[in-house]
């Protein structure tokens, strides 16, 4: 087709400015559009007249949700989209699995890292070891129990680590395992408990709360929450309900300092936020020492 054939079709020229030849289309009109017309949609481009149609069919809640993730973030997104921190944690988890699996060492690298809450008060068993609030979280009682997990851990991941970034999101993770093992030497002293479920829960209370303020349907999310909150209150399920509650509380507050402190001038507050977060459970540890009988009674 020559040149003039092109000038004589009005299908190959922007409907706004006839005078601008483009071959790009509306996505939801399919009308020709030039670059000056183009909005960027999630899939392709649309025009002007389609744009302000999808503003109108927005809920108010959508409206304040684009408005508050339009500004300036201070949780940058990861540039390559890569879920790097997701796919560590996953990596190092597996690792521990396998070693759980060499006969004799096993039974060591699980003795030295499940969490049993007697084990962070010397005056119980002579031996202080608080890394189990976190090791925890690496130890897995089956490969359907850490195939799980790790499977939840990387369909939240891929979505929360590029929006979060990644040092915001290994600390969300790091926070929910912590709040998950506090709950339970609070709710369930005596239980040895392993596995990455508080945190995963707590990746779960962040993405409902996230998800929200941008707008998008929550209720699947909420539903999957409410499910697996259930299961844990089955009798033979052995599983650990608290270690689920203490990480899903834990991630929707996290979350929500990380929605109210997005602007770069409130780094320092988040920073100080969170720290609290962390300040807060470490102090609910002491709550065994100061009344034992209460907690010894759960």
């Amino acid at each position: 087709m020559t040149t003039d054939d092109f000038r004589g079709n009005a299908e190959n020229f922007c409907y706004r400015h006839p005078d601008r030849q483009s071959f790009v289309l509306c996505q939801r009109c399919l009308r020709t559009i030039c670059p000056e017309c183009q909005t960027p949609a999630a899939v392709g481009v649309i025009c002007p007249e389609c744009l302000r149609d999808q503003q109108k069919g927005q809920s108010p809640a959508q409206r304040k949700a684009e408005r508050r993730w339009s500004r300036p973030r201070a949780a940058s997104v990861v540039a390559d989209g890569r879920p790097v921190v997701t796919y560590a944690i996953i990596g190092v988890t597996a690792f521990v699995y396998l070693l759980q699996l060499i006969p004799g060492f096993g039974r060591t690298v699980e003795n030295a890292l499940l969490f049993y809450a007697p084990m962070l008060y010397p005056g119980l068993t002579g031996m202080f070891e608080p890394w189990r609030l976190l090791t925890g979280a690496l130890v897995h009682s089956s490969f359907w129990h850490l195939a799980l997990n790790m499977l939840a851990l990387f369909m939240i991941g891929r979505t929360l680590e590029p929006l979060l970034g990644r040092i915001r999101f290994l600390t969300l993770y790091v926070l929910c395992a912590l709040g998950g093992s506090v709950a339970v030497t609070l709710l369930s002293f005596a239980t040895p408990v392993v596995g990455a479920s508080g945190a995963i829960f707590g990746l779960f209370g962040a993405l409902l709360i996230i998800g929200r303020h941008l707008g998008a349907n929550i209720a699947g999310i909420a539903l999957v929450i409410g499910i697996n909150l259930v299961i844990g209150f089955v009798p033979g399920m052995n599983v650990s309900w608290q270690a689920h509650v203490g990480g899903l509380v834990t991630g929707l507050l996290v979350a929500f300092i990380f929605t109210r402190t997005r602007a770069v001038r409130q780094r320092g507050l988040q920073t100080g936020l969170l720290i609290a977060v962390g300040a807060v459970l470490v102090a609910l540890l002491f709550v065994p020492v100061l009344f034992p009988a209460l907690v010894l009674a759960a």
